[in-house]
């Protein structure tokens, strides 16, 4: 064996020794391989498209440089080792700086093997060398001129045929960008240790879910089981991060990686149910056989079913019938909208839904107070149907002030009827407190009640004392 040869072979297992298989690859049979050089990005890092919106995007891998390398007979005594450099994120000007200055690293080490030295110029040293700064330009392949014209406008600029940008016409560089950031990002979570936030034990990121918003990390397996339980109940709304006062939503893909098929398949069903309850232009098919969600127009009280293409009122649900009377919008629901407002006696008649709590009230008052004629006169002004409405909401208004208060979370009206005074919201699930209605910890919902500066210390059962005793004497008395 050569003296070159024993360099080169001796070159290739110390670097085969320092780096792993991701980064060094070498050939079995020829003095050749590939090595993949991941840049270390700074923090906040971020890169722009150009030809697309200015949007800014925050990486913190970006895919690496791949340096080709093949050793001719007289490496390292007189000639370097040939070798191409390809980057999906360069131009092919940047890379061409790369490769003379390779070229120029060689000459200051002329007779000693120079990889090494090579790896370590472009992991370390390639954004400094060719002033790439946050944000960084990325060329988009819409702007790439096509094959013939680079390689023509290549020579004229004069580029290395040895720098190659790896960029498919076809392929979006944004998405390629990002896909490959995701997948780095997710490989550093999956090899570090978390402790989960539920049961406290410590896992692997391998074995934990990260919600993407909020960061908080939690291990699979009580993940799941919440999950399980939530969408079991039909409250897919609630999927969210188990920290108290958290909203950040679990994503369906995480969703569907710890759940059983039939439970993602009801989750998805609900998720579009519920979407489409919120939106105030869809509507349900009344026909029973059908229930196609229904968009409507503006301003329109037609409804043409996609499925059965049954026509139908918005309102009633019944066959449309045009402007003839509608009978979901009552009787002598609207007056002459000239007459004062102020005046009680003169006042306009509005829709049931436009009037505030204190006007309802007042009519609810001006009617039971009035005279047999003036309650007619006020039936025949108002219509009946209104005015039994508005007695019947305005006192439903109040007995939910006097007997309920709303959850902080979600502001559902909850009525206690019994037990201590850490409560469930029947909406949302999130825990708080009767007394000074104040969010509570998922995990430890009664650590409020025993913390001596909290407002409510020691007074997790106040208010049962009574109950207790009333139970206790009815008892005795049967």
């Amino acid at each position: 064996m050569s003296a070159d040869q024993e360099a080169q072979e001796d070159e290739l297992l110390a670097l085969a020794s320092i780096y792993d298989e991701e980064e060094f690859r070498r050939a079995e049979s020829e003095k050749e391989g590939e090595i993949h050089l991941c840049l270390e990005l700074p923090p906040h890092f971020k890169l722009i498209v150009d030809g697309q919106d200015s949007t800014e995007h925050h990486v913190s891998f970006l895919p690496p440089l791949v340096l080709s390398f093949e050793f001719p007979a007289e490496y390292p005594s007189a000639a370097p080792p040939l070798f191409t450099i390809s980057s999906k994120w360069l131009t092919r000007v940047q890379i061409t700086a790369l490769c003379r200055r390779l070229d120029e690293l060689w000459e200051e080490n002329q007779g000693n093997v120079v990889l090494f030295t090579w790896m370590q110029f472009l992991k370390e040293e390639t954004l400094e060398f060719l002033g790439i700064q946050s944000p960084l330009k990325i060329q988009s392949a819409e702007s790439e001129p096509d094959a013939d014209a680079a390689a023509e406008k290549g020579k004229a600029q004069g580029l290395d045929p040895r720098a190659v940008q790896e960029v498919d016409a076809a392929s979006d560089i944004l998405t390629l960008l990002l896909d490959f950031d995701e997948a780095q990002q997710q490989k550093v979570f999956d090899g570090k240790v978390f402790c989960c936030g539920i049961c406290y034990s410590e896992k692997l990121g391998s074995d934990s879910l990260l919600f993407k918003e909020c960061r908080h990390v939690y291990c699979k397996a009580c993940v799941k089981e919440y999950f399980e339980i939530q969408i079991r109940d039909g409250k897919v709304q609630c999927l969210n991060c188990p920290e108290p006062k958290c909203m950040s939503m679990a994503a369906p893909s995480q969703v569907k990686l710890l759940v059983g098929e039939d439970e993602f398949a009801r989750y998805d069903r609900l998720l579009l149910q519920s979407s489409l309850d919120l939106m105030a232009d869809v509507v349900y098919c009344p026909r029973m056989s059908c229930c196609m969600a229904v968009m409507v127009e503006p301003d329109s009280t037609m409804g043409i079913c996609p499925a059965c293409r049954y026509a139908f009122c918005t309102l009633c649900k019944r066959s449309y019938h045009g402007l003839s009377h509608c009978i979901a919008t009552g009787e002598d629901t609207t007056l002459d909208h000239k007459t004062s407002h102020n005046d009680p006696d003169m006042r306009t008649e509005r829709s049931l839904e436009s009037l505030s709590d204190d006007e309802l009230r007042s009519l609810r008052d001006e009617y039971i107070s009035a005279s047999e004629e003036g309650k007619k006169f006020l039936e025949k002004r108002f219509g009946r149907r209104v005015i039994q409405k508005a007695v019947e909401e305005s006192f439903s208004t109040d007995w939910l002030k006097d007997n309920c208060k709303q959850c902080p979370c979600c502001g559902t009206n909850i009525q206690k009827v019994h037990g201590c005074n850490k409560m469930t919201c029947s909406s949302c699930q999130k825990y708080f407190c009767w007394i000074c209605l104040g969010a509570l910890s998922r995990v430890n919902p009664y650590s409020h009640f025993n913390n001596p500066s909290s407002p409510c210390y020691n007074q997790l059962f106040q208010g049962m004392a009574m109950e207790d005793e009333e139970g206790f004497g009815s008892d005795e008395e049967n």
